[in-house]
Parts: C-alpha cells; sequence; structure tokens
C-alpha cells in the first residue's frame, strides 16, 4: 500500500512539489471510497474538503427547474474535484456524484489553508496550481455554452 504522500507524486497537480511540501499536503490526506449514485457533496454544503481522484468518475450536476438533475461536467482519474475550499465562503457550487466506483484522496480544507497561511510559499504554490484547474474547467464550460447556445438562427 503506499502513502498518500507517494500517491501526489502521480498526480498533475502536486508534479514538482518538493518532498516537504508533498508532506505537509499529504497530511491533511485520508483516503477514501464512494459507491456508484453516491453524492460526495451537494450544492450548498461547506466547502471543508476536496478531493483528488484516483480511480473512478464523479459527474458534476446542477438542479434545473425544468430539466430535474443536469450533469454538466465529469471528472476522472488524476483530476482535481473542488475548489471552493479555498475561497471565502468555502460553498459547494454544485452536486458531485459517484457514476462508478470512486477512489480518491480526501483533503481538509481547513487544515490545507492553514498550512498555506503558515507557509505563504506553499500557499502561493497551490494557489497557482487550483487556479490553473479554475481556468481549464472555466474554458471548457464556455465552450460547451457555445456548443449549445451558439448556434445561428
Amino acid at each position: 500500500m503506499r502513502t498518500i504522500d507517494a500517491l501526489l507524486t502521480d498526480s498533475p497537480l502536486f508534479h514538482g512539489l518538493s518532498k516537504d511540501d508533498l508532506a505537509m499536503v499529504a497530511g491533511c490526506g485520508s483516503n477514501v471510497q464512494f459507491k456508484a449514485g453516491t453524492y460526495l457533496f451537494h450544492e450548498g454544503d461547506p466547502s471543508d474538503q476536496f478531493y483528488l481522484i484516483r480511480h473512478g468518475t464523479v459527474g458534476l450536476e446542477l438542479a434545473s427547474p425544468e430539466r430535474g438533475r443536469v450533469m454538466f461536467a465529469t471528472l476522472g482519474a488524476g483530476e482535481l474535484l473542488g475548489w471552493s475550499w479555498l475561497v471565502p465562503p468555502y460553498r459547494k457550487g454544485c452536486d458531485a456524484r459517484a457514476v462508478d466506483l470512486v477512489r480518491a484522496t480526501a483533503f481538509d480544507g481547513a487544515c490545507i489553508r492553514k498550512k498555506c497561511d503558515e507557509d505563504p510559499r506553499l500557499g502561493y504554490e497551490l494557489l497557482k496550481r487550483v487556479s490553473r484547474v479554475v481556468g481549464e474547467r472555466l474554458t471548457a464550460t464556455r465552450l460547451q455554452l457555445l456548443d449549445v447556445y451558439g448556434r445561428r438562427a
């Protein structure tokens, strides 16, 4: 069985962090598992955790009055699930549901924020990495909206 800091070295999100930084981040993590159909969190929940998906697929969903639950994105192995732990008011912006069996490393957001406050260099490094993920997701969402609504009349 591999340690959490060893698992983090496989992730593009944490690639290149020093062993000391990896150990600090890993100290806030624990391995978790979710059965297919299980909700990891719901929109509006406190954002006290984020996840690094190691296996399986997680669907991101929103509730629509006309269409019910709508899955607007899926995340898989190696991807970050959740970034609102980093930004006040620390609330989830959507629902996340395991599409199939999911194995992930869950990180305590308050623990990571505390370590970032104590080590601003680490905080800045994690902020750059998470911001890159947020930017990529916003671009993907924009392209998806163009595909759905960008048709000429």
